[in-house]
């Protein structure tokens, strides 16, 4: 579910505020309807949140990732 791009995008969102998916894809220099898809998938995983006047936001100041890979 979190892709290096969807990584790429939540960096650039912390701390950001308040922001459309178009300026969000100007930040990453992505192509909008690609930004989109990953925001939705991020919105419905719970990471990004949603403003009334439609603008997406990274409510968090960080994210903490600690998980173990291990052979099949």
């Amino acid at each position: 579910m979190l892709t290096v791009k969807r990584w790429q995008l939540l960096k650039v969102l912390t701390g950001a505020g308040p922001v459309t998916i178009r300026e969000a894809a100007r930040r990453v220099q992505r192509d909008v309807k690609a930004v989109h898809r990953d925001v939705h998938a991020l919105l419905n995983a719970g990471l990004l949140d949603k403003t009334e006047d439609g603008k997406i936001v990274f409510p968090y100041d960080a994210i903490h990732v600690d998980f173990l890979v291990k052979a099949a």
